[in-house]
């Protein structure tokens, strides 16, 4: 996994000449799929992550949300 991860940041990075940009999320972590239940698990895990990327504090979308929010309560509190 390594150095696959390696590798292809390499190859991204040229093609967006992004040299040392990190290209993958902290604590990745592999996991052994042990039965039919993890199996399920995980494929339930990857159809809902996208749907979650709406709620996600670090999508930039709520990243602006919440920065105006701040904004908006520093004003009023004056």
């Amino acid at each position: 996994m390594r150095a696959f991860k390696t590798f292809s940041s390499h190859c991204i990075n040229e093609l967006r000449n992004t040299p040392s940009t990190s290209v993958w999320q902290r604590n990745y972590y592999e996991h052994i799929i042990r039965n039919d239940g993890a199996l399920n698990q995980i494929r339930k895990y990857i159809i809902n992550n996208p749907l979650q990327w709406a709620l996600d504090r670090e999508n930039p979308v709520n990243v602006r949300v919440r920065q105006a929010s701040l904004q908006q309560i520093s004003w009023e509190g004056a």
